[in-house]
């Protein structure tokens, strides 16, 4: 084991890359996952990141790309290359390789996306659709060859049905005859030797005449092979020799074929295989729900919520914890299994996650830095066989990490000083952070002593930090607090647990003056902390209700707005369709006047028709005026039955709404009314008092409640309805293809398994009737045959 290996493998990197093969599809890939490495190059850090940030991306718009069982067939293509003739097992592996660099490449052109960094290895697969198809049409399975490999094999195949057919036809004549059947031990035609023969009872071996092949174990039966069909039987037994011959030189052929591009093949795959590292990283980050950090060369880190990737994301608390910037050395005190290692090693897993180019859990913002060394001693390293105690071995860790750190080096160090007497063990860890400033590293710790944390008071560069304990509960929080040195609470801890309180009070008077001192500071601090805490958390809360608040005001505000515009615009068109029909009626009248004119010289009737129009277009104007109706009402006629007061439930002509009076009646005729959560100034002449009903007026908008719906979509192209009975699977297909046309997916894969064929009856069934489907089709070999089915989106 490398020295960089065995300081990963103390930050526990190895089972994070664990996790990453497990999300890769092929067996190259997997490999190479495991043996990643971090990159100490700042460059070529930020080159791998770009890769898994474009394959994230890609993945959640498009889904991934699918690389299904592919093979390394880099030996098998190198003997072809040479000509050797392959198996039928190496070409169908070979196929399956083509089908999926083609696959890989059509999956590319589909996605909308501009140029990304992965595009190179896109470039670098070399589809070829002939070979494919040539291997696809002429073998059938690992043991078989299509009739369709070639015409001769296609013409020998048929010959030998028909030789087949014409000897089964004469030994049926003969097993079916009175004659032979008291000779034979069964009515059947079976096979000896690759010839046909029927069983004969052997005492009457000189009745039926021909070549015996065999006997059975008791030897009371003969298989013979009757005269009348030796020369059909031989002439099958040359059939098959051409045939035999025939389907070897298609092989050869086949392979010499494939061989011929043996270099393009070769070099798509190991595209394909990276390319599925990449999207494997994806889906690590998808699982982890990471995210892309900012990446420096600085030395500063700075996460933001970061959660341990192997702790259940259910039970980890998130913690902030920062490095390098107004601090290089940070001391991380607090009672045991309080956390302090999980921060240490979630800083240092974080950062060597981030140099082999993964996504890490944290939230957006988050920085990591490249550093040259990331060194670690954690965990207890006492070895017998080597005579080391627990002290030795850490010190042994401890020589080798100074003599590799520079002014680009992270170094985490856990319980420093521990193992030995605490005075000495105190000076020990002092001096040894100083070495490491010295030599400009960037530096977290953890530890127990009190001289630790007044070194970190006392000088510039050092901070405190602490995991939070809850002495009430006896609990952990498990927050990190950087600026606050920790307690170890053992006194508080012992009383919680049944200590004799005389023995803890006995121990207290042996502590040193400056000790208790120190601790009692500490102590001021943490309740002035968790006292802010509090307060910032209230005030967090009612910040929130209050921007809550405002938003459903601003929103009933706009849908009231929107009501009334909405009821202004009926009410004028409803006043413009009557002014059209009075002004139609009236025009009538006109007419019908005009005409009466006509016929009639009368003045005094052409005066009377006059005083006519007038009062018409009078009448017109007034009915014009009123087009608006809302905007301005007639409301001189309403007298309420009683002085409007406050509390009183009106109607507010001008809205069309009810509301409650809230105020009485000001200088000018105005009160205040609520209108669903509308505070509004309304003239007393625009309200209409509602009978029996009064409320108690309050200022406090009613609170509302929201549901918030959330909908994910499954960016895969992949369905295993294995284990659902035919009705769970159709309702679990249609969903499917619902989010995958959404998805603007153009092929789906729905693996349904062989079985007794009740559940792919019943998803052929659902695509056949669901009209977002454009095709579907069984499985070809390499992609689980007849136990799936491969569809085709519209």
């Amino acid at each position: 084991m490398t020295n960089t290996q065995r300081h990963c493998r103390a930050l526990e990197l190895d089972k994070i890359l664990a996790m990453l093969a497990d999300c890769a599809n092929c067996a190259d890939s997997r490999q190479l996952a495991l043996n990643i490495e971090p990159t100490f190059d700042y460059l070529q850090t930020v080159r791998l990141m770009q890769k898994t940030s474009d394959a994230y991306s890609m993945s959640m718009r498009f889904g991934s790309p699918s690389v299904y069982g592919v093979k390394n067939v880099n030996e098998s293509l190198k003997r072809a290359q040479k000509g050797s003739a392959l198996t039928l097992r190496e070409l169908l592996d070979i196929e399956n390789v083509l089908r999926t660099i083609r696959a890989m490449s059509d999956w590319r052109k589909s996605c909308d996306v501009d140029e990304t960094s992965l595009d190179t290895l896109f470039e670098s697969l070399y589809p070829n659709k002939y070979m494919e198809k040539r291997i696809t049409d002429a073998v059938l399975s690992e043991e078989e060859l299509s009739d369709n490999a070639s015409p001769a094999l296609a013409d020998l195949r048929r010959k030998m049905r028909n030789a087949s057919h014409r000897v089964r036809e004469q030994l049926d004549k003969m097993i079916r005859s009175s004659t032979y059947q008291k000779f034979l031990q069964e009515q059947i035609v079976t096979i000896r030797d690759g010839r046909f023969v029927v069983p004969v009872k052997s005492e009457y071996r000189g009745e039926v005449k021909g070549l015996v092949h065999s006997t059975s174990a008791s030897g009371a039966t003969l298989f013979i092979e009757p005269m009348a069909v030796v020369e059909a039987n031989n002439e099958m037994k040359v059939l098959e020799s051409k045939a035999k011959a025939e389907e070897e030189r298609i092989i050869l052929e086949l392979s010499v074929e494939a061989g011929s591009f043996a270099d393009s093949i070769i070099e798509s795959y190991h595209s394909v295989v990276e390319l599925d590292l990449y999207f494997a990283k994806a889906r690590l980050a998808q699982n982890m729900k990471a995210v892309v950090p900012e990446i420096g060369d600085d030395g500063v880190i700075e996460l933001t919520k970061a959660r341990h990737p192997l702790i259940d994301a259910k039970k980890i608390v998130p913690i902030d914890i920062r490095l390098g910037k107004d601090f290089d050395t940070l001391v991380i005190t607090g009672p045991n299994t309080g956390g302090k290692t999980v921060a240490l090693k979630t800083l240092g897993l974080l950062t060597l996650m981030a140099m082999c180019g993964l996504m890490i859990p944290a939230f957006d913002g988050s920085r990591i830095s490249v550093f040259k060394n990331v060194l670690a001693d954690i965990g207890d390293e006492q070895s017998i066989e080597q005579s080391l105690s627990t002290f030795s071995a850490h010190m042994t860790n401890i020589i080798a990490i100074l003599s590799q750190t520079d002014d680009n080096t992270l170094v985490l160090l856990d319980e420093l000083g521990a193992g030995t007497d605490p005075i000495e063990g105190a000076a020990l860890a002092v001096s040894i952070i100083e070495t490491l400033r010295q030599k400009g590293a960037k530096t977290a710790g953890t530890t127990h002593y009190a001289e630790m944390k007044m070194f970190a008071l006392q000088t510039p560069g050092v901070e405190n930090a602490c995991c939070e304990f809850d002495v009430a509960s006896l609990r952990p929080t498990y927050k990190l607090l950087i600026g606050v040195p920790g307690r170890s609470n053992a006194f508080a801890i012992s009383e919680k647990l049944g200590m004799d309180s005389a023995i803890v009070e006995r121990a207290k008077e042996l502590i040193t003056t400056e000790n208790t001192q120190f601790e009692d500071v500490v102590s001021r601090l943490e309740e002035s902390r968790q006292s802010m805490e509090s307060d910032r958390e209230l005030a967090r809360t009612m910040k929130i209700e209050a921007q809550r608040q405002k938003k459903l005001i601003d929103d009933e505000k706009r849908r009231l707005d929107d009501e009334r515009e909405k009821m202004l615009a009926r009410a004028r068109k409803e006043a413009q369709s009557i002014v059209d029909k009075v002004r139609a009626e009236s025009q009538a009248l006109i007419d019908e006047l005009n005409e009466i004119k006509k016929q009639k010289d009368s003045e005094q009737f052409a005066t009377l028709s006059m005083e006519g129009k007038i009062k018409q277009r009078t009448s017109l104007k007034k009915l014009q005026n009123l087009a608006d109706p809302v905007t301005k009402k007639n409301i001189s006629d309403y007298k309420p039955p009683r002085k409007l007061k406050r509390g009183d439930t009106v109607m507010v002509t001008s809205l069309n709404k009810e509301g409650v009076i809230l105020t009485d009646p000001d200088t000018s005729g105005r009160v205040m009314v609520q209108v669903g959560i509308i505070k509004t100034k309304v003239d007393v002449s625009e309200l209409r008092l509602v009978e029996n009903k009064k409320v108690t007026v309050n200022n406090r908008v009613p609170a509302t409640r929201t549901v918030t719906s959330k909908v994910e979509r499954n960016a895969t192209t992949e369905l295993d309805l294995r284990g659902m009975n035919a009705e769970e699977a159709v309702m679990e297909l249609e969903r499917f293809i619902d989010g995958c046309v959404l998805s603007s997916m153009k092929t789906i894969t729905i693996i349904h398994g062989k079985g007794t064929g009740v559940l792919r009856k019943a998803v052929h069934a659902a695509l056949k009737r669901n009209k977002c489907i454009r095709t579907y089709r069984l499985g070809v070999y390499g992609e689980g045959e007849s136990g799936v089915t491969v569809a085709e989106l519209k």
